[in-house]
């Protein structure tokens, strides 16, 4: 569970990493929306890959009017972090304090994971949040001409 915004000067911030160990299902649903509340966000970005149609229920009975966007991971987790890697890479991402669990993944993570074999669950949620918000999905794009 994290949050991030886009600051008046275009950057992204990283603004809260509430992601806890050992929640239920309802529990880390509660936790999102009382961040997304606390926060004023404009919604909250849910990858529905694990749970389906369950994702967007238990956000919606914690808070029936909290806006969901539903996301489904296409791609392995590496790849779906290299275009926020560049983020970082270009200075395009603050950090609004310290987050020493998410940071010590993001300096861990590698293309086979963690050095752990945990999955980066922190890590994925940021790359969520920064996809949403910059719409870098790294997926191909066409432009006309």
């Amino acid at each position: 569970i994290v949050a991030a915004g886009r600051g008046a000067d275009g950057l992204a911030y990283v603004l809260a990493d509430r992601s806890a160990a050992r929640l239920s299902p309802a529990g880390w649903a509660r936790r999102a929306v009382a961040l997304h509340h606390e926060l004023g966000a404009d919604r909250i970005v849910a990858e529905v890959n694990q749970g389906g149609d369950m994702v967007a229920a238990l956000i919606r009975q914690a808070d029936e009017a909290a806006p969901v966007e539903q996301v489904r991971a296409t791609r392995g987790k590496w790849l779906r972090a290299e275009p926020v890697a560049a983020l970082y890479e270009a200075g395009r991402v603050r950090h609004v304090g310290a987050f020493p669990e998410l940071e010590d993944e993001m300096c861990d993570f590698a293309a086979g994971g963690l050095s752990s074999g945990r999955s980066p669950d922190r890590l994925d949620a940021l790359v969520w949040a920064l996809t949403a918000l910059t719409g870098r999905s790294g997926e191909a794009r066409v432009r006309a001409l």
